[in-house]
């Protein structure tokens, strides 16, 4: 029998750290999601980083590099942390370092330790919930939050992925912060868009003209590919 748990912010990851579970990092807005994006467009691997100096350094070794804070790109980089920015065919087979506000971080600072570490979105929801569900290991979600604070998309997208989980009969235990992320998703997934209409995420993302992000983002499953974290890189998941 297995469990799952969610860190609702990487803060709480300790509580629940465990080296023979597999970690499932969300950024719903919007790293996770582009990394489903750069993916589906045949990237070769995302390298996440995370500070600006390390992505620095990166670049100076002659690769691309994604940049991000506060919800906008870094100019001196290729790219920001849009979806849009990697659906440019020419990146496919390309490797794309990237550093992003939380969701980077939510994978160098806390994930390393799990059995296995795995990119997870309202993207490719299914495609990991339904992998989840085949392997006989407990799950730990991390919501990558905001600057160490909850928000409402990230836990809503875990809860997305513990309603699926508890489909099956193998998962029969889950922390209260799993329950009331489902709890959360049942109330919501009617019209996600809706939901968050008042959330801190969606109001900074809406100030920065990021709609089209946010729809891209909250529309499930637009991919079947799982990142998985191989060494110090995002590569697909080989199934």
């Amino acid at each position: 029998m297995s469990k799952a748990s969610v860190a609702l912010t990487p803060l709480l990851y300790p509580n629940y750290e465990d080296p023979d579970a597999i970690v499932v990092v969300i950024d719903v807005l919007r790293a996770t999601s582009a990394i489903s994006s750069a993916f589906e467009t045949g990237v070769k691997a995302i390298i996440p980083v995370e500070s600006i100096e390390l992505a620095r350094e990166w670049k100076a070794k002659g690769f691309l590099v994604g940049a991000e804070r506060n919800g906008e790109k870094i100019e001196e980089f290729d790219f920001g942390n849009s979806p849009y920015d990697y659906m440019d065919p020419a990146l496919k087979g390309k490797e794309i370092v990237l550093t992003t506000t939380n969701g980077t971080r939510a994978f160098n600072l806390a994930a390393r330790e799990g059995y296995k570490v795995v990119s997870a979105s309202f993207v490719n929801v299914t495609a990991v919930s339904e992998w989840l569900a085949d392997q006989d290991r407990d799950v730990i979600i991390i919501c990558s939050g905001w600057k160490g604070r909850y928000n409402l998309e990230d836990s809503m997208c875990a809860g997305a992925i513990i309603d699926m989980l508890s489909q099956h009969e193998q998962f029969n235990d889950y922390s209260d912060s799993a329950l009331a992320s489902k709890y959360l998703y049942q109330g919501a997934k009617d019209d996600t868009f809706k939901f968050l209409r008042n959330s801190s995420h969606r109001k900074r993302m809406k100030r920065l003209n990021m709609k089209e992000d946010i729809r891209y983002s909250l529309t499930p499953d637009q991919s079947k590919i799982i990142p998985i974290l191989n060494g110090d890189r995002l590569v697909p998941l080989e199934v």
